[in-house]
């Protein structure tokens, strides 16, 4: 099974709350108890997204964390990344030199297609589509992801 760590969970959703006031400075107590995550967890996550510039913070009386960008030009993938470094399936999606099998591997190619769809997606949806209140009884809305493309298949005969 595919799985983000929960600390991308916490982030969706602590930039959920904070998407729907863009323009807003939150304190980072407020955006523990607004989504229901411990306080010490909010600030890591936190964190990890000021140095990925995702969002900003400011120091002071009047500090607190705010959105670097609208949510709108915030994706997915940049969020995921922030906390888990780059999206990747497998090891050789990253850096060959760390793969065992790369001198033997013929599905390294494949992986890599995967990888870029993968990434694609996450890419098309944003912050401001994820910050979206499913109406009562639905199981959410659809997304359109329509920007995936692939490279076509290599035939192994030629």
């Amino acid at each position: 099974m595919l799985r983000i760590s929960k600390l991308s969970d916490y982030a969706i959703i602590i930039l959920g709350h904070m998407a729907k006031a863009p323009s807003q400075t939150f304190a980072a107590n407020d955006l523990a108890g607004s989504a229901g995550i411990g306080g010490p967890t909010v600030s890591k996550v936190l964190k990890a997204l000021v140095k990925a510039h995702v969002v900003r913070s400011t120091r002071g009386p009047k500090g607190g964390y705010q959105l670097a960008q609208t949510p709108e030009k915030t994706s997915i993938a940049s969020i995921i990344a922030a906390l888990e470094g780059p999206i990747a399936l497998t090891e050789c999606s990253i850096d060959l030199s760390h793969c065992e099998q790369a001198s033997s591997c013929n599905v390294r190619g494949n992986w890599s297609v995967i990888n870029r769809a993968i990434h694609a997606a996450l890419e098309a949806v944003t912050l401001a589509d994820m910050a979206i209140t499913p109406p009562m009884g639905s199981d959410g809305f659809h997304i359109p992801v329509k920007d995936i493309t692939f490279q076509p298949r290599r035939n192994p005969e030629q």
